[in-house]
């Protein structure tokens, strides 16, 4: 038996969508979390009144350095940048990879094809290609490029997203485990999961969710949640995460309607910390 891991608690940026960098800044620091990854876009911010199209904790590429160094000197490490990097973007891909390297943070994040109706394997070779780009892209700048596990996308899983990315230098090209994304589609036994990416289970991203009536007649659907109300087996995926030796971050992505986004924030590492696993064998 050994003793469970205590993974760092971290938070993305986005779902403070209400508040600038700098009051990001302070409200993770007050809430205990010691990283933050920072959504990043061309555009930058917007005015605050939507967290995925109007989003204002959101940099642009040529903010990333300096907003950087401002969490350092707050004790915030910056644990990644959520760029919104495409399948076949290598310009915007190489853009971030550099920003990344100068600021020295870790990684960036990209994105499988979008479902669009194309038979799966054509677009999965479309994607290993990109992948091979993203590795020599990566190794380049000396940072990892991520790939999120994401509903509507052709990598909703851990299986599937295997057979995209295996073949790469995990080293270079890793995984982000979005559990709450795979409560919307994708979802698989956390420990087989957490077995199938091996070394390319680089990151993990957490948010809940829970059904919630329709219209008579009309399937449920699928409604975010406060991360302590939700379908989310948070103690069982801490210790399949604790049984896999993954010792990296757990940030939050809280996109729940049900509490103000500093709230959230609040109640997501309380949940965190008391959804601790129990030592596990290995």
């Amino acid at each position: 038996m050994t003793a469970a891991t205590t993974n760092p608690i971290g938070i993305c940026s986005i779902m403070l969508h209400d508040r600038s960098p700098d009051e990001a800044i302070a409200v993770a620091a007050a809430e205990g979390v010691t990283g933050i990854e920072w959504r990043v876009t061309e555009t930058g911010a917007g005015r605050g009144t939507d967290v995925f199209t109007d989003n204002r904790c959101t940099l642009r590429f040529d903010e990333v350095t300096e907003v950087t160094a401002r969490c350092r000197r707050h004790g915030l490490e910056v644990i990644g940048l959520d760029t919104y990097v495409e399948c076949g973007d290598l310009a915007t891909a190489g853009q971030a990879a550099a920003v990344a390297a100068d600021a020295g943070v870790p990684w960036f994040r990209f994105r499988a094809p979008w479902r669009d109706g194309t038979p799966w394997n054509e677009l999965a070779d479309r994607a290993r290609r990109f992948v091979d780009d993203l590795e020599t892209i990566s190794r380049r700048h000396g940072v990892r490029a991520l790939l999120e596990l994401h509903q509507r996308t052709i990598c909703p899983s851990a299986s599937l997203t295997r057979r995209v990315v295996g073949h790469a230098d995990p080293a270079r090209v890793g995984v982000i485990y979005d559990a709450g994304n795979l409560l919307v589609e994708g979802y698989e036994d956390h420990d087989t999961a957490v077995e199938l990416l091996g070394p390319h289970l680089a990151h993990v991203h957490l948010k809940n969710a829970r059904w919630v009536p329709s219209s008579p007649g009309r399937p449920w659907r699928l409604q975010w949640s406060r991360m302590d109300d939700g379908l989310l087996d948070l103690p069982a995926l801490r210790t399949a995460l604790d049984r896999g030796g993954y010792q990296g971050w757990l940030s939050l992505e809280d996109f729940t309607a049900d509490l103000p986004p500093a709230s959230a924030l609040r109640v997501g590492v309380e949940a965190l910390r008391a959804g601790r696993p129990a030592a596990v064998a290995r």
